[in-house]
């Protein structure tokens, strides 16, 4: 128990001179609590989705995801260098091709979309880290993450396969990293496997460590049209129930080769970041997901919240955790309110 110090008979200045600690008085106007802000958000640390169709000139609003678009490559160069810009650290490229078939074959595809658009920002040279979703359930005519057994669930071992030819064709294509999101096992040992055997071993990959099986995912699925025909994922993606299955993943995804790993979600999976960052000394990524964006920009429309405030306490509360990269659809926001905050001092200069 803690001895407080004993009240006089009569409150006055005596009570509030037996306090020797006050919070607040490092709370009392904006220059103080910032200068003693513990986390501070920087753009450079912000990843932002695309979702990347073909065509030229194309931008198509994504209902369930409000400010969100599809993009033709031509566009996603535009937004990419707005997002250069502001400092925005890189950008995470999600597939809509035109056709799909059982295999999942336009993910690996020289021509495909992703690679398409990987090449032209790279001939962009912009100061941006380019990664690229490495999965197939957004090029499979039945939505999973890879080829399908005879009883109808995921081929883990055919998987692995397509993932690989997948993320070689990626960093050929231009990506500095490579991100499986298909929760199969061993995904990481036979992506670096690959990679190196192909040249390409400074591909770096960002392993979806501590993946769950997350109803926030739906905004996505509808924008990436990548919803199974039928069954779900929780044969492969984790059960959100668990925790120290998340510290198995982490482990055996950094025993495999990964050079940074992910939590998805962000905010529901606190804890999982917290866990990766206390046992590996890698980056530790998180994905603050499409149904975690799309209920702060609903409740803001609405009048309900300020979302501004919301969306970077959300942030916030992820990188406080012990994030060190954001992936967030409001990447381009979060850089530009940071923006507005750092205003130069009149007369600043050289050192002197």
């Amino acid at each position: 128990m803690i001895d407080l110090p004993s009240a006089p008979s009569r409150p006055g200045k005596a009570t509030l001179a037996a306090l020797p600690t006050r919070g607040r008085r490092l709370r009392r106007t904006p220059a103080l609590r910032a200068l003693v802000r513990e986390t501070r958000l920087d753009p450079s640390m912000l990843v932002m989705p695309m979702f990347i169709r073909s065509g030229d000139g194309v931008r198509e609003p994504i209902g369930s995801l409000p400010g969100i678009e599809r993009l033709s490559a031509d566009q996603a160069i535009v937004d990419a260098r707005r997002l250069a810009d502001l400092g925005v650290g890189g950008v995470l490229l999600f597939g809509l091709p035109d056709a799909k078939d059982s295999i999942g074959s336009g993910a690996w595809a020289d021509d495909g979309v992703v690679q398409d658009a990987l090449r032209r920002l790279r001939a962009a040279d912009l100061p941006l880290v380019l990664i690229a979703d490495t999965c197939l359930c957004e090029y499979t005519d039945h939505g999973h993450c890879g080829p399908l057994a005879p009883d109808g669930s995921v081929a883990n071992d055919a998987a692995l396969e397509r993932l690989a030819v997948t993320a070689v064709s990626q960093a050929r294509a231009g990506a500095d990293i490579v991100a499986p999101s298909a929760m199969m096992d061993g995904q990481i040992a036979a992506i670096r496997a690959a990679l190196d055997a192909a040249d390409l071993g400074s591909t770096s990959i960002m392993a979806y460590a501590a993946k769950t099986a997350s109803a926030f995912y739906s905004p996505f699925r509808d924008a990436a049209g990548s919803a199974p025909a039928f069954g779900d994922r929780r044969g492969y993606q984790m059960d959100p129930a668990n925790g120290r299955e998340a510290l198995r993943e982490l482990r055996q995804d950094v025993a495999e080769g990964a050079d940074l790993l992910l939590v998805k979600p962000g905010l529901p999976c606190l804890d999982h970041i917290v866990a990766a960052r206390a046992a590996f000394d890698l980056p530790v990524a998180a994905y603050q997901v499409s149904g975690e964006f799309a209920m702060i920009a609903a409740a803001a429309e609405r009048g309900w919240i300020d979302g501004r405030r919301v969306l970077t306490e959300s942030v916030l509360s992820i990188q406080r955790a012990g994030a060190d990269i954001v992936i967030t659809y409001g990447a381009a926001d979060l850089a530009a309110w940071i923006a507005e905050e750092r205003v130069p001092l009149a007369g600043a200069g050289a050192i002197r």
